[in-house]
């Protein structure tokens, strides 16, 4: 069940960034995710590579990838490599954990000291 979920939260933000772009700056391409290659349809800086042929050559070390190092996300997030500055995004959601690395904890509900908007990788479905 929590295995769903998080895919849920992984098709709607998905779903969000997809229609958050501009038609001229939407195209096919490869990224890498969770150590494979993932093609699909959307915003074009969200795809490293313009095939397969290229991510899996990325993969075998014939190319740069951002998300190679093992200390890219923390507390088991997923690396996922996008062409944008710094290279890779974390997916943070169902760690526990929030941040461009997954690197701080979610708040609790009876955490007063906690300020700004709740992040949205905290959410629990």
């Amino acid at each position: 069940m929590r295995g769903l979920a998080l895919l849920f939260v992984i098709f709607f933000i998905t779903l969000l960034e997809t229609q958050t772009c501009e038609l001229d700056k939407m195209g096919n391409g490869c990224r890498i995710f969770n150590g494979q290659c993932s093609c699909g349809y959307g915003c074009k800086s969200e795809f490293r590579y313009p095939n397969m042929d290229e991510c899996r050559l990325a993969i075998a070390g014939g190319r740069h990838n951002a998300c190679f190092r093992s200390t890219t996300c923390l507390h088991g997030g997923s690396c996922l490599q996008i062409t944008s500055d710094p290279g890779f995004k974390c997916l943070c959601e169902g760690t526990g954990f929030f941040g461009p690395k997954c690197e701080s904890p979610c708040p609790g509900p009876a955490n007063t000291h906690y300020r700004g908007p709740f992040p949205y990788e905290c959410v629990v479905i």
